[in-house]
């Protein structure tokens, strides 16, 4: 009897210990190591004034050609770039960089983390152009970048570029398509870790005709919207002083049509010709854009049977002189915060149903929330003291985008993640490994 006992109780004690292993092995098993890649900035080319609006003085960056891996603090809310580009260890919170030319041009970026791939869909290749195509490579090892370019003569051939770990190079855009008006062009990485920005910017003769960023999209799609397209209003307020340009391709082997949508202020409407619009594949082709709106601002939604890249250019007048402004598409919009330091930028909201919360960090250190509310489109002017906005919570199929002016320019932003929070399993060490 004591010998039947001993055994029922070895038994037991040998199931409670397997069954504490595998609740053990389950634990083990759902733990995650979480993190925000580090994001890149352009560099700032000769002529041109830098600055990089950050949330908070303690974020940490290093020069893109800093060889060690040590970071140092900004200390400042606004820092200015004389030339290298920075690579910044933001968590989570996007910085935004506004370049400018004295008394020509202004425009603005987001720094970010690599992509897979880039599309730019702006720029010009004939005489006018003083544009340039910058690509930075943070990674320790070096790089091989494709460069593929449409433009209203079609499908270029491709160019492969080298480039050596931690540097930055640029090129002219007049060097992708020569002579060349209307460019598109997709930016590839086959190794590396590869930052494209654009800038477009022209001139004839000593005469400047702006400038601005050119903001890229990861990939073509089917659906695309322009969610902050600047429309200035003559003194009459009975017509728009401002010029729109579509600018759209189809990059893949097959024909298309696309259809363009207006959400404005008064409602959304299809402009005349623009229902089934036929274009070519391949080919970059432009189209006069010309509503007749009371608003400063408005958007497109464009839906195409197949994949697409498109942008709008439209010219606005500062202080005196002409500039011009690439409004780009975005990412539906998602919770993110995005450091807003020294800018005031005016947001535009697009979407079926617009509810948008916004938290506003001031410069002070107090914080507020705001509701915004809308359909087609809402807008939304952030206070100038403020050091950063939060999206917390948003509608469904919502897009945002920035609009800034200053005394040099405009520019457009692309209200979006610079980089997003990665999260990868940690591999736990199991006996059953070493003895199964």
């Amino acid at each position: 009897m004591k010998f039947k006992s001993s055994l029922i109780l070895l038994l037991v004690l040998v199931l409670s210990f397997s069954t504490a292993s595998v609740l053990h092995v389950a634990v083990k098993g759902s733990d995650y190591s979480q993190s925000y890649s580090a994001v890149v900035c352009p560099p700032t080319l000769n002529g041109l004034n830098s600055q990089i609006s950050i949330s908070s003085r303690k974020t940490q960056y290093q020069r893109l050609d800093n060889r060690s891996s040590k970071t140092i603090p900004f200390n400042s809310l606004r820092y200015s770039v004389v030339k290298d580009s920075l690579v910044i260890s933001a968590q989570g919170v996007t910085p935004v960089v506004w370049q400018s030319r004295s008394g020509s041009w202004a425009g603005g970026t987001i720094c970010s983390g690599p992509e897979a791939s880039q599309w730019f869909s702006g720029g010009t290749a004939n005489v006018t152009t003083k544009g340039r195509l910058m690509l930075a490579n943070s990674g320790l090892s070096d790089a091989i970048v494709d460069i593929q370019t449409f433009s209203e003569n079609g499908k270029q051939p491709l160019k492969s570029i080298n480039l050596k770990s931690k540097s930055y190079m640029q090129l002219s855009l007049d060097s992708l398509a020569p002579g060349d008006k209307s460019l598109a062009v997709q930016i590839v990485p086959r190794s590396g870790r590869v930052n494209a920005f654009m800038i477009d910017e022209q001139g004839s003769g000593l005469k400047a005709l702006g400038g601005d960023f050119v903001n890229p999209v990861a990939s073509a799609a089917k659906k695309i919207v322009i969610p902050a397209i600047p429309n200035q209003i003559s003194k009459t307020g009975q017509k728009a002083s401002s010029v729109h340009t579509l600018r759209i391709v189809a990059p893949g082997d097959v024909d298309t049509s696309f259809t363009l949508e207006l959400l404005t202020a008064d409602g959304r409407f299809v402009p005349v010709g623009f229902n089934s619009r036929a274009i070519v594949a391949g080919v970059v082709t432009e189209f006069a854009l010309t509503p007749k709106l009371s608003a400063s601002s408005f958007a497109v939604r464009i839906t195409s049977q197949e994949p697409i890249v498109a942008s709008i250019s439209s010219t606005v007048q500062i202080k005196g002189h002409k500039d011009f402004v690439w409004s780009t598409a975005t990412a539906p919009l998602t919770p993110l915060t995005l450091a807003v330091t020294g800018l005031s930028p005016l947001i535009a909201f697009a979407g079926d149903s617009i509810s948008v919360k916004v938290e506003t960090k001031l410069v002070n250190g107090k914080t507020f929330a705001s509701v915004i509310k809308g359909s087609d489109i809402a807008t939304w002017r952030v206070p100038a003291n403020s050091r950063s906005i939060t999206i917390v919570a948003t509608s469904k199929d919502t897009y945002a985008g920035a609009l800034v002016s200053s005394d040099n320019g405009y520019g457009f932003i692309p209200v979006q993640a610079g980089s997003v929070l990665s999260k990868v399993e940690i591999p736990s060490s199991n006996i059953r490994v070493l003895n199964p």
